[in-house]
């Protein structure tokens, strides 16, 4: 491949990430319209504005950024500098979930059939933009990047540090919510989205993936 081809498909990869940050941020809104329940670490945020009255999308970026800050403590020269776009594109996200939920999702949704169909059309979308943004590998996720550095520090496995990230926030979610005035932000939308995320993302990443690798090839 061509200087310039090489140039040409990072620029689209590039774009790819930013459409797919967005993706997610627009299927993760109507998930939390849908109000049946989200994961442990969006529900954190859910539960955060109910006590606050920050915008959703607002504690997002805040959450996040405080994670890629906790990439750079721990990692320190090991930070790659690529990864720095995780701070802007968490913005990019709290921005298009605040503008789409509190701006174009302002009607009532009153059915619960109707809201759990909503949360599983929804979370099928966040499932596409996070598979591309995998595929593509350039720029993780803050939080999963957060994690991914812990295992420098602490002798036990990426996925255990989520699971334990979920287990956090979980726990933080049930004192709030038993202490305070606030509605539950975990639900039946909870368990559906454990049970068709993962394999949805494998599905997904696997036609990506064959994409990706029709495009380098041209």
């Amino acid at each position: 491949m061509s200087d310039s081809n090489k140039m040409s498909l990072q620029i689209k990869k590039y774009f790819m990430i930013i459409f797919s940050f967005m993706i997610v941020g627009i299927g993760f809104a109507f998930t939390l319209k849908a109000n049946v329940g989200v994961g442990a670490w969006d529900a954190l945020s859910a539960s955060l504005n109910s006590l606050t009255g920050i915008e959703v999308g607002t504690l997002g970026m805040i959450l996040n950024i405080v994670c890629v800050l906790g990439q750079i403590i721990i990692l320190r020269k090991d930070f790659k500098m690529i990864q720095f776009l995780q701070i802007p594109l968490s913005v990019l996200l709290g921005i298009v979930i605040n503008y789409v939920l509190y701006d174009i999702l302002i009607f009532p949704f009153e059915s619960f059939i109707g809201r759990i169909i909503m949360y599983i059309i929804s979370t099928e979308v966040c499932v596409v933009g996070v598979a591309f943004i995998m595929v593509l590998d350039e720029v993780t996720f803050a939080l999963e990047g957060f994690c991914d550095a812990l295992t420098k520090m602490i002798p036990l496995k990426f996925h255990v540090i989520r699971q334990c990230a979920d287990i956090l926030s979980f726990a933080i979610i049930i004192v709030m919510t038993l202490f305070t005035d606030i509605p539950w932000s975990i639900g039946i939308g909870t368990v559906i989205g454990m049970v068709i995320f993962g394999p949805s993302l494998g599905m997904f990443m696997k036609l990506f993936k064959r994409m990706l690798v029709k495009e380098v090839s041209i």
